[in-house]
Parts: structure tokens; sequence; C-alpha cells
């Protein structure tokens, strides 16, 4: 079976290594460098048993990426999406509102572990920190960076009040807790603290993640699937589908979280979160490579409008200007800041967390095919994103060879 080979953003199409070789056009600069990756690598599924892998956000990257290392060769890996990591801040190709891993700050930011929801999600957020710490040293410009990380409280609740540095660092996995006090906090603040955290730049992040897998012989299909079964027809032979999809398919406990932030030029070395008594939050994560500073931002469960609000981009813009001048050395003055872009997304959120499990669905033969869902992440996917693709490398072991075991 042929795949699909990528247009670029001119329009033309590249079909193998040896046809981008013999061209001499020297602009390929002006062309994304995962399309470019895309085009050359597309190829035909061969005779191996294939894993298809549906969605290109960053569940399903790092979920690809795992699964690579765990057959080693043996199964060929598909990864299938509508769309693609190619665009960045600025660009004139835009991914849709529901691409959220290209809208996403993103940081980590960790919440306590309160609740038994939250507690899976710690623990998925530290196997990411994990994986983060020497990924960051092998690859440095992979598009994440390590920071300081701050939290404003106007009225905090009791779990965090109980936080301590040997509670934050062993649940969390980061170090370098500290209470703030003094000048370092803002008025009407009531509990301030420090860490040190990770940063992204999301577009860039996806497109290294994507190079990755393309460079250790990867599979891409340019499809939108509208069923987990569809995706046993694409290849021969497919033993498994990892549904990493975002909002499932019909899942009457998914619904979009509308988020809307600005990509700034302001500038910091820091990424900060304050949360207001009032219900409102207000955050600033620098996107590092040349990729501006979000300043954030909104969480509205169950809103589907994609369009600007101008009302929201007014107090988003006011409530993070006022927080300058505690994460700058050298604040920007007022009249030189400057917005880069509106940004509307729609998280993929689920109604008690992700969905990670296994099910088996009926095919249109008659058969039985496995899916391994992986999907409802809402606004922490890269947070939780090696830890899940962990936890569904463990599901894909346990269907192909017969047992499960920590990986």
């Amino acid at each position: 079976m042929r795949l699909m080979t990528f247009r670029c953003h001119h329009h033309h199409f590249i079909n193998s290594c040896c046809e981008k070789r013999k061209k001499k056009n020297r602009h390929c600069h002006h062309l994304s460098s995962v399309n470019i990756l895309l085009k050359a690598m597309s190829s035909s599924v061969g005779d191996k048993p294939t894993i298809v892998v549906i969605g290109a956000g960053v569940i399903g990257l790092s979920c690809a990426l795992k699964i690579q290392q765990l057959v080693s060769g043996s199964h060929d890996i598909l990864i299938v999406a509508k769309e693609w990591p190619s665009s960045i801040a600025g660009s004139p190709l835009k991914p849709s509102p529901d691409y959220a891993s290209m809208w996403a700050g993103a940081h980590i930011r960790p919440i306590p572990a309160s609740t038994p929801q939250l507690t899976r999600e710690a623990a998925w957020i530290k196997e990411t920190v994990k994986e983060l710490s020497p990924l960051i040293v092998a690859e440095p410009f992979i598009g994440v960076t390590e920071v300081e990380g701050i939290d404003y409280m106007e009225e905090p609740d009791e779990v965090y009040k109980r936080q301590t540095k040997e509670s934050f660092e062993n649940e969390t996995g980061l170090p370098g807790y500290t209470v703030l006090s003094g000048d370092q906090v803002p008025p009407e603040v009531k509990l301030a603290f420090s860490y040190q955290t990770y940063c992204f730049n999301s577009p860039l992040y996806c497109q290294n993640l994507l190079r990755k897998f393309l460079f250790h012989g990867g599979k891409t299909l340019a499809r939108e699937i509208k069923r987990e079964a569809e995706a046993f027809i694409l290849a021969d032979r497919v033993s498994l589908v990892v549904n990493a999809s975002g909002v499932g398919f019909g899942d009457p406990k998914c619904f979009p979280t509308r988020g809307q932030t600005i990509i700034s030029n302001m500038t910091t070395d820091k990424t900060i979160t304050r949360l207001n008594k009032d219900g409102s939050a207000a955050y600033i994560i620098p996107r590092f490579f040349n990729g501006g500073t979000i300043l954030g931002g909104t969480r509205e469960p169950n809103n589907w409008s994609t369009e600007v609000c101008p009302t929201t981009r007014d107090a988003i813009w006011e409530r993070n200007i006022e927080m300058q001048p505690y994460i700058c050395d050298k604040p920007i003055a007022r009249e030189d800041l400057r917005a880069i872009a509106h940004v509307v997304g729609r998280r993929p959120t689920r109604e008690g967390g992700m969905r990670v499990e296994t099910e088996t669905v009926t095919l249109r033969d008659g058969k039985s095919g496995t899916v391994v869902h992986a999907y409802g992440a809402g606004s922490r996917g890269y947070e939780m994103s090696w830890g899940v693709a962990k936890e569904v490398t463990g599901l894909v072991k346990n269907t192909l060879y017969g047992f499960s075991s920590k990986l």
C-alpha cells in the first residue's frame, strides 16, 4: 500500500529522497523542515505487521516513539492524522483550533494529588519529568527548556498550604521548591513558591518528535479518521490501533475546553502562574527558540467558539503586564509590548480524566481488533505525555506478547 506524499507550502510534490537531492533549488529554508522529512520518507508499508497510531499531537507522537523502542523493528509503526506539526506563530498556514498541541503554551505546572484523577495525572507528570531531564541534555534544541517556575495564589487551597519541599519534590520529581516572601510577592498574594520546571516551544517540540519518529523508520499517512475501526484497513496486517485522537470518537464523556491566549514579544526566563481569588488566572510561558511568550489565559468548558473575544483579550493583557516586573530583570516598557498573535484553541477534555485502557472492537468482517485508548488530556497533554506513553506502551506490550511488565 502506498502512503501519501505530503504537499509542501508551495504546493509541489517531492516523492523521494533521490528526487529531493537532485533539486537545485537552495531555498528549502522557506519550508518546514518536518514537511521536508515527511515528503522524503513517505514509503510503502512492508510485509511486517503494522501498529497504527491515530493522532499526531504530543500524546500520539510520544506514544509512537515509545512503541518504536518496544518493537525494535519487528512492526511498522504508522501515524495517521488529519493535521501535522508544521506551523509556527505567524505562519500563513494555521492549524485548526482542535489541533490543541500546536496552540499549547506549554509548561509543567504540578497540581497537588488531592483526588484519584489528580493522583493518576501526577504519576504521569513525574514520569514526563524523568524523561525530560536527560532529553534536554542529549538534544538541547528539541524545544524544551529548563526554567524557574513561580506560582502566586491569592486564596490558596489547603492542599497547597500543606505542601513542603519534600512532599512537592517526591510527588513531582521537580527540585528547588522554595516559599517566597517579601518583595518577591505581589500585593494580595497569600502564598507564593518557586521550583525548577520545563517550558515547551510546542510546535518546534512536536516537529522534532515527528522527525525522530521518521528517522527511526516510522510511516505517516494524512487522512481524517472517523472511527477507530477505519485504522484497521490502512495496512494488510494491523496488529492493533492506538487511539490518541484527542477527543475520541463519539465518547459522551468528552467535551472541548476553550482556551484563549496571546503570543507576545515579552521576554522572560521564568514561567509564572497566578490564581486570583475571583477564580480567574494569569500565566506567562516563554517559548524559547524564538517562539515568543504566551500570555494566558482562559479555561472555558463546553465553549465551542473559535473567535477571539475582545474583552477576554484585554483582560489577559492587563493581568499579565502587571506581573512583568516580578519575572523580568529588565521589563519591556508598556508602549513597546506587542501582541504577535491572538490564539483560540479547543483542548480535548474528558470527564474523569484521560482514557488510557485497552478495548476489543468488532470490525466490519466480524473479526475483533484491539484498540489502546489514550485521549482526553485536556490542558495537560505536554505535562503527562511521556507518562501516558509509557503506560500505553505497557498495554501494547501486553497485547502483542501476552504479558505486562514495567517498562
